[in-house]
């Protein structure tokens, strides 16, 4: 299938935001979650600046990350496709049944838990602690969506230059997580 040059531009764009945002998830996970974060720790948050900020960077790239994937790549590379795309839970259905997404519930968790760890920061720290630990728990599934997604679009020429960006990313793990079955 041949693509406009504005779509495949379009994809080419976000494959590489994604990549660079996934780059940027990883290290901010590596360093938050190098101890689990527990109730604990969400004390600490207002006594320790530095761990504030990598809350906040956590819980920013985890949901832009999600953001860009589920309401920018995904609707593009199914068009691209020639599906037909509609409201978000429509195209993450076509998402999973096309196996780019592992499930929509999966989907809609990490989706809810973004919404724990914004709207429930100040307020309750178990539920922001528990939010945080859930989410860090579902960044591997961030990034095979990403490979999975990124894969296609590779797999039918859309994308260019693909290869220098894996060999010249610091954190091009991304690539060599485990794909799970139907991805």
């Amino acid at each position: 299938m041949s693509l406009d040059s504005k779509t495949a531009l379009r994809l080419q764009f976000l494959v590489r935001v994604v990549l660079k945002e996934c780059d940027h998830l990883l290290l901010t996970d590596t360093r938050l979650f190098a101890e689990p974060f527990t109730e604990k720790r969400a004390k600490l948050l207002a006594v320790d600046p530095d761990l504030a900020e990598r809350v906040e960077a956590f819980v920013s790239r985890f949901s832009r990350l999600q953001d860009t994937l589920g309401d920018k790549l995904l609707p593009t590379l199914l068009m691209a496709l020639g599906e037909k795309t509609g409201a978000a839970i429509d195209n993450l259905d076509r998402a999973e049944r096309l196996g780019f997404i592992l499930s929509v519930d999966e989907w809609l968790a990490m989706r809810n838990l973004r919404n724990q760890m914004v709207n429930e920061y100040v307020e309750d720290l178990l539920v922001l602690s528990s939010a945080l630990q859930s989410a860090h728990g579902f960044v591997s599934a961030l990034l095979t969506v990403t490979q999975a997604i990124t894969a296609e679009v590779e797999r039918r020429g859309w994308l260019v230059r693909l290869t220098q960006h894996i060999e010249t990313s610091k954190n091009a793990q991304i690539f060599v997580i485990p794909a799970k079955a139907g991805i």
